[in-house]
């Protein structure tokens, strides 16, 4: 069953801009999936999962003002071996 059939709200490829001093800059980052306005997923198809990936989806978090957000790496057997929960100020 999708999203949609469960009525929960989501969003892909949300920009996120920067701000520095006031200053909107555009750096090209994306969040892929923004569900119900307060989890973010960042998906990815490497071998492997590696601190950067970490570090970018805890970035996003910080910068959106989030807690919760999951990385998912659909390059593995058994997707559930794929996921990793990040979580901001917890």
């Amino acid at each position: 069953m999708n999203c949609q059939k469960r009525e929960l709200s989501f969003r892909r490829q949300v920009d996120l801009p920067v701000i520095y001093k006031e200053v909107k800059l555009d750096c090209g980052y994306r969040i892929d999936l923004l569900v119900e306005e307060g989890v973010i997923l960042e998906l990815k198809s490497v071998e492997k999962l590696l601190p950067i990936h970490e570090a970018q989806l805890l970035t996003y978090l910080k910068m959106m003002d989030k807690r919760l957000g999951l990385l998912i790496n659909f390059n593995v057997p058994v997707l559930r071996d794929g996921i990793k929960r990040i979580a901001n100020r917890l």
